[in-house]
């Protein structure tokens, strides 16, 4: 009788425990899949990721390929030699990758970063890390569509490369230069959007040679 009524009691427990189990609730599959993210810790700053890994490694797209025009004629420099399509292509490939890493939440600039010194009534030509960092957080998914933009402008300029097409190469690298420019009128400098979009209108612009 004493062992019915351990098993029977055995039994009530195991259930109990199972229905507690099923009642809680399963962890989002978004909130699982980004919980990783709180146990990042950035070294650079965007300022500084911008600096020492973005633009310089944006440059092995931008100087890819080049198109100098004067009174003395047009210079074309364009890859050449397997070494000079695997440097274009591997900055690309970084370049991708970084879009990855500015969607990273991060300090928008070093702390202490100088600002810019003002005469009394003049208005500071950039936002200062503060206030990037609050528009940036005001607006996270779109601060991840311009990252995002860069990632798809520099697989572009991967799929240019793997055709050797050192022309679509170079329309590739104008988008590449685009998206950075639409991040940066939207959080580093705003108010300069409408100067810079009247001066892009004002410049000539090169349209590079067709093959015949």
């Amino acid at each position: 009788m004493l062992r019915r009524v351990m098993f029977a009691v055995g039994g009530i427990c195991s259930a109990v425990l199972l229905q507690q189990c099923a009642s809680q609730p399963a962890p989002a599959p978004e909130a699982a899949k980004n919980a990783w993210v709180a146990d990042v810790k950035p070294t650079l700053t965007i300022r500084e990721l911008m600096t020492h890994f973005i633009d310089p490694t944006a440059d092995f797209v931008f100087d890819a390929v080049v198109f100098d025009s004067s009174t003395a004629g047009t210079t074309h420099t364009v890859p050449v030699s397997e070494d000079d399509w695997a440097k274009v292509e591997r900055g690309a490939w970084q370049l991708a990758e970084s879009a990855n890493l500015l969607m990273i939440p991060r300090q928008a600039e070093p702390p202490n970063t100088p600002g810019v010194a003002l005469r009394p009534g003049e208005r500071a030509p950039e936002l200062s890390g503060t206030e990037i960092e609050a528009k940036i957080d005001a607006d996270r998914a779109k601060w991840n569509q311009h990252a995002d933009a860069l990632r798809v402008a520099s697989l572009k300029a991967i799929e240019m490369v793997k055709a050797r097409k050192p022309e679509a190469i170079f329309d590739a690298g104008s988008e590449i230069d685009k998206a950075c420019e639409s991040c940066h009128l939207e959080y580093w400098y705003p108010g300069d959007r409408a100067a810079v979009v009247a001066d892009q209108e004002k410049k000539v612009t090169f349209d590079p040679p067709k093959k015949k």
